[in-house]
């Protein structure tokens, strides 16, 4: 498997995660103090979307970057790259 390295769109997706990771912490309190069940539902689907697009972001940014190693390397460098390729598109 190729090594791991910071790519330049981390730290929005750290932001991203962040930024999810205080909206859970908020629903469990609405739930908590019984709020209703429509603004936990929006605020439920506010964190999910957040979750998806830094998912979405980081998944599309390893793709360009194991696809340009792929295409720029020969040899057993390509397979493993092709084989990580093949395996995180599970996730999509």
């Amino acid at each position: 498997m190729a090594l791991s390295k910071i790519h330049h769109t981390h730290p929005a997706v750290l932001k991203r995660l962040t930024r999810a990771e205080g909206q859970l912490r908020s629903i469990r309190a609405m739930i908590e103090a019984g709020r209703p069940c429509l603004e936990i539902a929006q605020q439920l689907q506010a964190a999910a979307s957040a979750v998806h697009v830094a998912k979405k972001t980081f998944i599309n940014d390893h793709l360009d970057h194991c696809l340009d190693h792929a295409v720029d390397g020969s040899g057993q460098g390509s397979r493993l790259a092709m084989d990580e390729f093949k395996a995180i598109t599970k996730y999509l």
